[in-house]
């Protein structure tokens, strides 16, 4: 199995790539080719054809939830590139989304096109309802998170706009992406808004599977030392052995992380390759 992050935050070393405030990430597994979110600009694609990742023949496409950070280049993927994909997407992907600023005010942080740009260009697509969605033998999509460890939900700026009213957004468009292989489950998550340890824990039930490897982002990025401290704790009980946390990790949560976690922590920032 190949991991390559096409693009997020930072660059790898020795690497001539682009980089922005988002996260996409190409997988290949049991000859079957799979994106996992597409960033904010559409940069990743000129990163792929750097790194000879060929876009035109995916096989599936995921978006972890309706952010632009994370599904702002699937507009250049489908018009420039490759209309033709098997596009999964969460239950309200589609929901107006937006964050509380410090004046007050609302900034809007939903997807820069809406379900008409899917069926003018006859994408296949489907909206994930089941807690499992297997698209292999392999290959599995979860949603419906249960949501145990309180601590985590803060997201306390983020809401969904219903009429002229603001509500909390719980972020049940949230998706995430589990491959199995023969030393455990590789879990790949966009955000984890609902928690990371929320999500570990039901997929781990509803599975049975050991996690081996999480990637992705664990959006540690505005918690405190002791919120970090207490998922560092957790993920060393769990004993996952590669942990590539990236994106809204944020810097000081993936500095805890890297001190912590000895030799689990990898680094997996954008033109990384992870064999496994």
């Amino acid at each position: 199995m190949k991991i390559i992050t096409l693009i997020e935050n930072k660059l790898s070393e020795s690497k001539d790539l682009d980089i922005e405030h988002g996260l996409s990430i190409y997988m290949e597994v049991d000859d079957k080719k799979i994106l996992f979110d597409t960033g904010q600009s559409g940069n990743f694609i000129e990163n792929a054809k750097k790194m000879d990742v060929d876009l035109k023949k995916l096989d599936y496409v995921a978006i972890s939830h309706g952010h632009f950070d994370h599904s702002g280049g699937l507009e250049r993927l489908i018009k420039e590139i490759n209309p033709d994909i098997k596009l999964y997407l969460g239950n309200g992907f589609f929901n107006k989304k937006y964050s509380l600023r410090e004046d007050g005010d609302y900034s809007y942080l939903g997807n820069s096109f809406d379900e008409r740009l899917l069926k003018e260009h006859n994408v296949k697509f489907k909206y994930v309802t089941e807690d499992i969605t297997k698209l292999t033998e392999n290959i599995m999509i979860f949603t419906n998170f249960k949501r145990e460890d309180e601590f985590e939900n803060t997201n306390p700026f983020m809401y969904l706009k219903q009429g002229d009213d603001y509500i909390k957004d719980e972020f049940l468009d949230e998706i995430s992406l589990g491959i199995k292989t023969s030393k455990g489950l590789v879990l790949v998550v966009g955000c984890s808004h609902v928690g990371v340890l929320n999500i570990i824990n039901t997929v781990e039930e509803r599975t049975g599977l050991k996690i081996y490897a999480l990637i992705g982002g664990t959006h540690l990025v505005k918690e405190d030392d002791e919120r970090i401290n207490t998922v560092i704790g957790y993920l060393k009980e769990k004993e996952i052995e590669i942990i590539g946390a990236c994106h809204c990790t944020g810097k000081q949560g993936e500095t805890m992380l890297s001190q912590q976690l000895d030799d689990s922590f990898v680094n997996n920032n954008t033109g990384d390759v992870l064999i496994i």
